[in-house]
């Protein structure tokens, strides 16, 4: 499937020229658009998998779009920009910034930039996922122990005795085990 993305450059001329060679090297343009608040307005109705976001345009430029775009959706954007325009480069280190390409823009700069700004917000996406999993299974590890605690004091029992009794009624109730420890936390320690 064709990656989609959303040129933002107040030049048409640069904006046309760029858009023409993504499509050349294979890359769905989403759309094109010439200011930061229609940049807005379509990464949240078109939620491209990349932004290219000039910096310096009217109404509202590249650095404020893309920090606004950032806080309600997690899409890389590559920014564009010209030699002196270095100054904005220290505010272009925010959240889903993955690059920028100095102008004037050739192909044998932006297709590069583009795959690996691509592939650093899939690696990106990656480690969210199972950093999120992991937080996951240690809440239910977490409830599952308290649960454990609770059966070892009203019970009297030892750790693994604890342990296997809920894993009893897991398996015959064919139930997960952190349902059992909910129950158990609800009807115990309510």
């Amino acid at each position: 499937m064709k990656k989609r993305i959303l040129v933002v450059e107040d030049e048409s001329i640069v904006r046309l020229d760029i858009a023409m060679m993504l499509e050349e090297a294979g890359f769905e343009i989403a759309a094109q658009v010439g200011d930061g608040e229609k940049a807005i307005e379509l990464a949240l109705t078109l939620q491209p998998d990349l932004i290219i976001m000039d910096i310096k345009m009217p109404k509202l430029n590249g650095l404020k779009a893309s920090e606004i775009i950032s806080k309600k959706l997690n899409i890389p954007i590559l920014i564009l920009t010209a030699y002196s325009q270095r100054e904005y480069i220290e505010k272009a280190k925010q959240a889903n910034i993955v690059g920028y390409l100095v102008k004037p823009i050739s192909e044998a700069n932006l297709i590069p930039a583009v795959e690996i700004a691509l592939k650093q917000a899939e690696t990106a996406e990656t480690y969210r996922e199972q950093l999120e999993n992991m937080n996951k299974q240690l809440q239910q590890r977490k409830i599952v122990e308290k649960a454990k605690g609770i059966i070892m004091e009203k019970f009297n029992l030892p750790e693994d005795d604890a342990y296997k009794k809920m894993r009893k009624i897991s398996m015959s109730q064919q139930v997960p085990m952190e349902n059992v420890a909910k129950r158990i936390i609800l009807k115990y320690h309510a």
